[in-house]
C-alpha cells in the first residue's frame, strides 16, 4: 500500500486529502498506470462525483500528459530549467547559465546546494518571496500554460475535480503540478478566463485560495 495526495477544490480554496491505494512497483509506464488507477479508485470510493485527472507524463489522458511540468516550456526554456536557475541563495544566484542545462541535470549543480539558505526567486528581475510556499512555482506554471495552451485545452480542466501526480511525495519535496492544476480550476471557476496577475496580485491570491 502506499499514500498520496489528491488536490481539489472546496469552499474557495485549494485542499488537498490522502488516500491509502494499492502501488505497483516497477518504474514501466503500465506499472505507474496501474497505481494511477489504483489511486483514482480510492477517490472514487471516497466521493463518488470524483473525475480524477493525473498530471503526469504516465496520464492516460493526452491534457493530462500535456500538462506534465515536463512537457511546459516557458520563454522556450523547460519549467524546470525556469525554475532552478531563479533561485536567489545567500551567497549567490541566480544561476541563470542553469537555463541551458539538460532538464534531469540541472538540479545536480553543486551551487544549488553549496550557496546557503535559499532567500528567494528572482524571475524577469522581480523577487518572488519563499512565502506562501510553492507561490513562484504555481506562478511560472501557469504562465506557461497561459503562452502555450489553447482555450479549448485550459477550459478542458474544468471537466475534472481531483488532480494527482503520481510521482509527488510531499514527504520528498514541495511543488507538485497537481495543486497547481486545482489552482487553476479555482481560477476559471471564478474568472472564467486565466487572467493576467501580476506577481503582487498573484501572491495575494495565493494567500487567499491555496492550503500549503
Amino acid at each position: 500500500m502506499a499514500e498520496r495526495p489528491a488536490f481539489f477544490i472546496r469552499q474557495g480554496k485549494v485542499v488537498s486529502e490522502v488516500y491509502s491505494f494499492e502501488w505497483f512497483s516497477g518504474f514501466a509506464v503500465s506499472q505507474k498506470q496501474k497505481s494511477i488507477a489504483s489511486l483514482h479508485n480510492a477517490i472514487i470510493k471516497a466521493d463518488k462525483s470524483a473525475k480524477p485527472l493525473e498530471i503526469s507524463t504516465k496520464s492516460k489522458e493526452t491534457i493530462g500528459i500535456k500538462l506534465s511540468a515536463f512537457n511546459l516550456k516557458l520563454n522556450n526554456y523547460t519549467l524546470e530549467n525556469v525554475f532552478q536557475s531563479a533561485k536567489v541563495f545567500e551567497r549567490g544566484g541566480p544561476y541563470l547559465d542553469l537555463l541551458d542545462v539538460l532538464p534531469k541535470e540541472v538540479k545536480r549543480d553543486e551551487r544549488l546546494r553549496n550557496s546557503g539558505s535559499l532567500r528567494a526567486f528572482r524571475y524577469q528581475n522581480e523577487d518572488f518571496p519563499l512565502i506562501p510556499k510553492t507561490v513562484f512555482y504555481d506562478f511560472i506554471y501557469i504562465t506557461a500554460i497561459k503562452k502555450s495552451f489553447l482555450t479549448d485545452e485550459i477550459n478542458a480542466i474544468s471537466n475534472y475535480n481531483y488532480f494527482t501526480d503520481i510521482e509527488f511525495n510531499p514527504a520528498k519535496s514541495l511543488n507538485t503540478q497537481a495543486r497547481t492544476v486545482a489552482m487553476i480550476q479555482l481560477i476559471l471557476g471564478e474568472y472564467g478566463y486565466l487572467p493576467d496577475f501580476d506577481k503582487k496580485d498573484f501572491i495575494q491570491y495565493h494567500k487567499e485560495h491555496i492550503n500549503t
